[in-house]
């Protein structure tokens, strides 16, 4: 099991970019670790149809930064709360990661966080079509991972997809899995 204070230390290890939110719209996510019988699990959610942006898609609990929100941190937490109510005092925020963009105009600032489990989650079916709970185990296995070069708006990106069992965690959510792992794994 990964001790959260190995985990800090390898997160804080590398100085995370920070990027310019010139003309984008401030978000944050959370990258939620819990334990479970021994074993480290990763939460994802798979977004109803009904939202404008990445309905029907996996991510990280997260969203757009609000006016209330004391910073991304804060932004990151609240949205985790509202979307799967994991209250904010009982996650353990271990770090952050880089900066990333959204093709939708977002600037994303990942963090990465724990809580106890099992916790009583209150699921915001507004938002949230499907709880997924994946193994950090599996999600380490190079054999679910691989790339692809998407063009978008003139240009060409490579875009990350993890697939595991029915499961398609790709794009954004899939590249900060990516750092994370890099980081803590070195993989």
């Amino acid at each position: 099991m990964l001790d959260p204070e190995t985990v800090r230390r390898r997160l804080a290890a590398h100085t995370s970019k920070h990027l310019s939110q010139h003309g984008l719209r401030p978000a944050a996510v959370l990258l939620p670790l819990f334990a479970r019988d021994g074993e480290d699990w990763v939460l994802f959610t798979r977004r109803t149809e009904k939202l404008n942006h990445h309905s029907g898609e996996i991510s990280f609990p997260g969203g757009a930064w609000q006016v209330e929100d004391d910073g991304p941190q804060a932004t990151a937490l609240r949205e985790t709360e509202e979307e799967m109510g994991i209250a904010a005092k009982d996650v353990q925020v271990l770090g952050r990661l880089d900066d990333c963009i959204s093709i939708h105009g977002y600037h994303v600032v990942p963090f990465v966080g724990t809580f106890p489990a099992p916790y009583p989650y209150r699921v915001d079916r507004n938002e949230v079509a499907e709880v997924i709970e994946i193994p950090l185990a599996q999600l380490r296995d190079p054999a679910i991972y691989h790339e692809e070069d998407w063009r978008h708006q003139g240009r060409v990106f490579p875009v990350c997809f993890f697939t595991v069992g029915r499961h398609q965690v790709w794009g954004l959510t899939a590249e900060i899995l990516r750092q994370f792992l890099q980081r803590v794994f070195s993989i």
